[in-house]
């Protein structure tokens, strides 16, 4: 069974027991958070399809802690011309625990 949900506005497949790294949320460690905008539910052959969302449907997670990303490059040149530029980025991440999908 799993689900696609939208977090943050980005959407994730959603498996019980599964770890997710999404965007940085406002929810303290070890909070519980809900997320219903659920657009599609796979259970065992049996899919429902929101229009936009499923009806009903939730994402039961907890919070386990707010780990930041590897540094990303951001790299500018034009070429001839001696222009250079580099600058570092460091994403901030929240990991989320899937603990129910109800319907």
């Amino acid at each position: 069974m799993y689900a696609i949900v939208e977090i943050a506005g980005q959407q994730f497949k959603a498996e019980k027991g599964k770890r997710l790294f999404v965007h940085r949320l406002e929810a303290d460690v070890d909070a519980a958070v809900e997320f219903d905008k659920v657009l599609l539910i796979d259970n065992d052959g049996d899919v429902k399809v929101g229009a936009p969302t499923v009806d009903g449907a939730k994402i039961s997670c907890k919070v386990l802690s707010h780990p930041r990303g590897e540094k990303v490059i951001v790299f500018h040149k034009k070429r001839r011309k001696g222009y250079r530029k580099r600058n570092g980025h460091r994403q901030n991440f929240t990991e989320l625990l899937i603990n129910d999908i109800a319907f």
